[in-house]
């Protein structure tokens, strides 16, 4: 059973708040892996993508199927009904591809672009090889969407993005496989500069080495240094990073974090001045881990903060909600219900 706890964490100490159902894909019959993006829309409003996704294919674990989302009125209080992405409904129907939305930024004037990572129907699994990802972009709060765009000429997954400043940033690691094979497997960054109209290559990431390298992230520091982060699958305790003092024009030298518990697919902000990292706990652990850190460096021990279940689970995403002065940060992630990969979907509130 889990209970509300305390994390002492490396700037201050923060409170969790037991875990929310927020999507019972049980009572439906189908799960939920990936597209976990949460957008902060203003004034109350948020919108929480999720994927709805077969409990058959490959045990519950794939892209097959479509995303959809809810809006929230009351600072993600509760939810409304569920709303089908038509893009990512029709690429499904079209029998190639599955369209799943990975991660979606607002910007100042309103627009939601989404980003779609296509995986392949061509094996059980439904995900590699990726194809080259798109875009969707809504002017009306997600009411209607524009025909998709593409991202890149690179085939491989967007794994994260952000809008800073006005401009879009955007990670991809150009491979059609999940992990790298080669040195010619990179992570790239696009920005847009003009509310995802169009995309242009920003840069290539640096990093010594790419090999084995796979799950991804970035964020902007309080001196508005850019960390980019790339997992390793060799050694899931020493996630890689690289930090840019110019926006992506340079960087210096790729470094190593260590993690004591390890972690798959991370995801990460910065809440009032601390750093909060979460994700699967890694190393054939099915659990969900939480760090804190003051610089995006250097992190505390960790904090196991849902217990280990039987299958693939925790994916996991996260946005910072502001109402009356106070910040709070809404983590949602994917947990299995039953004894295979199916997962049903929930939240947590992290409060300082």
């Amino acid at each position: 059973m889990h209970t509300s706890k305390i994390i002492h964490g490396k700037v201050r100490d923060i409170s969790l708040s037991d875990p929310i159902l927020y999507i019972d894909n049980e009572a439906r019959g189908r799960s939920g892996h990936m597209g976990h993006p949460i957008l902060n829309l203003g004034g109350g409003k948020i919108m929480d993508f999720n994927s709805n996704v077969s409990a058959v294919r490959c045990d519950g674990h794939s892209g097959f199927g479509f995303m959809e989302y809810r809006l929230s009125e009351d600072y993600g209080e509760t939810f409304g009904d569920f709303h089908i992405v038509p893009y990512s409904y029709q690429t499904l129907l079209d029998g190639l591809y599955s369209a799943i939305i990975e991660t979606a930024v607002v910007c100042d004037d309103g627009s939601i672009v989404a980003f779609c990572n296509l995986f392949s129907q061509s094996d059980i699994g439904c995900c590699m090889p990726f194809q080259r990802p798109t875009y969707i972009r809504s002017t009306d709060g997600g009411e209607t969407w524009e025909e998709a765009r593409g991202l890149s000429g690179f085939e491989g997954r967007v794994y994260a993005s952000r809008y800073h400043e006005g401009v879009i940033y955007v990670l991809q690691f150009c491979n059609s496989d999940f992990l790298g094979k080669d040195e010619e497997h990179l992570y790239r960054l696009f920005i847009s500069r003009d509310n995802g109209l169009s995309f242009q290559e920003l840069c290539v990431v640096p990093f010594a080495s790419t090999l084995q390298r796979g799950y991804c992230n970035f964020i902007f520091d309080q001196q508005g240094r850019l960390i980019v982060y790339a997992y390793n699958a060799e050694k899931e305790e020493k996630m890689d990073y690289i930090i840019s003092e110019d926006l992506g024009k340079t960087f210096g030298e790729s470094g190593v974090c260590y993690l004591a518990r390890k972690i798959r697919n991370p995801q990460i902000a910065l809440f009032d001045g601390q750093f909060i990292l979460h994700g699967r706990e890694a190393d054939k652990i099915n659990a969900l881990v939480l760090y804190t850190s003051s610089d995006g460096i250097h992190w505390d021990e960790g904090t196991r903060i849902v217990d280990i279940h039987p299958a693939i689970s925790f994916y996991s995403n996260n946005a910072v909600i502001e109402k009356d002065g106070k910040s709070r940060l809404l983590l949602q992630y994917s947990q299995t219900y039953k004894e295979s990969c199916c997962v049903n979907i929930y939240h947590m509130w992290i409060d300082n």
